[in-house]
């Protein structure tokens, strides 16, 4: 390409000429996206297709431009742009040439690329360019195991990861311009929060759509994967059994895919942030890995929009939210470790967060407390586990109720799952 074709793409994803969109402001990520560059080490923005990384690194852009840095010391670059004719590590070259060439910033420039593992050898020369001292750069992708086997080969210890998350509750009520309310957590529980989809008229349609997209460009295009239509199958199959236990083998039983190809699917699914796998609770590694897992989808509304529903669900779906709030308090807090808890009879307690050697909270999700006997069930697996686990404390998610329980010793605290959205962030 030549320098006035790239420049015309550049020109297009900048702030040199004019003004840009940045959507709602998304502080939380932006912050942490600037002060990561103040430290001098390649910044890794990562997390599922269309999750706003793109907006998030725009919006760091106008930051640093408004703290004082002069536009034209900082390119961005979209590598999903079409009119790039190809991919490689000359590319890169050209750009940068053709931005210190019309642009000659006084600076040290600071860089943004955008989809970046779309570039073949991309690792190699951000390494070169950082260990250069050339400029700061963050990059952003959508595929978790091929951006840190990447970086971790030619970046270790060069790195500092931001990882983006549909919207929390807090935020939909920022791009929805409202108060928390019920009809706001219906429509969160149906449609998920990913930022396009929350302020469409066209949600279930753009669901669909981010679903062949992240089946199509995340996982059979870069996995190079044969079997598409087994892959659809079983991605349609969790999505369709969120909150519940699975095996591979199980798997294979009723869905005719060979156990070890589910295996590899199901990695898959998890480096492209579609689905997550939680183990069991066990001071034994082994019982923990051989122990079923629970799986979970990246986005209740996607869930909603792929599986197939038998009834309204909302247990499993709150489950499923509450998975998601604790996976971002995770991305704040790594040490946090997240499995369910089964005891020999399966009484189960579908939360136990623990830090260091030690679990300090079990959590219960019981939507609707009005069955007594429903009620007494998950209370039992819940003392069951605090017994277990030592605790003299345990919480119970729930639709709409409140109370606090102390008897024994033991206090368990129940809660509205909108007022535990709220206190989690």
């Amino acid at each position: 390409m030549s320098k006035n074709e790239l420049l015309k793409i550049l020109q297009d994803w900048n702030f040199w000429e004019s003004t840009l969109p940045v959507g709602v402001p998304r502080p939380e990520y932006t912050n942490r996206i600037c002060s990561c560059l103040d430290e001098k080490q390649v910044v890794v923005v990562t997390g599922p297709r269309r999750s706003g990384k793109s907006y998030l690194m725009r919006q760091a852009t106008k930051q640093l431009i408004d703290k004082g840095k002069d536009c034209r010391e900082i390119l961005f670059v979209n590598f999903e742009d079409p009119r790039f004719v190809r991919l490689d590590t000359q590319l890169l070259d050209e750009i940068f040439s053709a931005y210190g060439e019309f642009l000659a910033p006084q600076g040290a420039p600071v860089l943004f690329f955008d989809e970046v593992q779309e570039v073949k050898g991309w690792e190699r020369w951000v390494r070169t360019f950082q260990e250069l001292g050339k400029g700061k750069i963050c990059i952003s992708g959508s595929n978790a195991k091929l951006l840190s086997r990447e970086l971790g080969t030619v970046l270790t210890g060069r790195h500092l990861d931001v990882s983006v998350s549909p919207l929390s509750f807090r935020e939909l009520q920022v791009f929805k311009g409202v108060a928390p309310n019920t009809a706001l957590l219906r429509e969160y529980l149906e449609f998920g929060g990913f930022p396009e989809v929350a302020l469409s008229g066209r949600k279930q349609e753009l669901l669909l759509a981010y679903f062949e997209d992240i089946l199509t460009k995340d996982l059979i295009r870069r996995f190079r994967v044969r079997k598409a239509e087994q892959m659809k199958t079983l991605a349609k199959y969790y999505f369709s059994n969120i909150a519940t236990l699975t095996t591979f083998n199980s798997l294979e039983k009723s869905l005719g895919i060979n156990a070890a190809t589910i295996e590899k699917f199901s990695g898959y699914f998890e480096d492209a942030y579609l689905l997550s796998f939680v183990k069991r609770f066990s001071f034994k590694v082994r019982e923990q890995e051989k122990s079923p897992r629970k799986v979970y989808s990246v986005d209740t509304g996607l869930a909603n929009a792929v599986g197939f529903r038998f009834s309204q669900n909302s247990g499993a779906l709150a489950e499923n939210m509450i998975f998601n709030q604790l996976r971002r308090r995770q991305t704040n807090d790594p040490s946090l470790e997240i499995y369910y808890w089964k005891d020999a009879q399966h009484r189960e307690t579908d939360f136990v967060l623990k830090q260091g050697k030690s679990s300090h909270q079990v959590i219960q999700v019981c939507w609707d407390l009005r069955d007594e006997l429903t009620r007494q069930r998950e209370l039992k697996s819940l003392r069951l586990a605090m017994d277990d686990l030592e605790l003299k404390e345990g919480l119970v998610i729930t639709d709409e109720h409140e109370e606090r329980m102390t008897a024994r010793g033991e206090t368990i605290q129940f809660i509205p799952l909108i007022r535990f959205l709220q206190d989690e962030g």
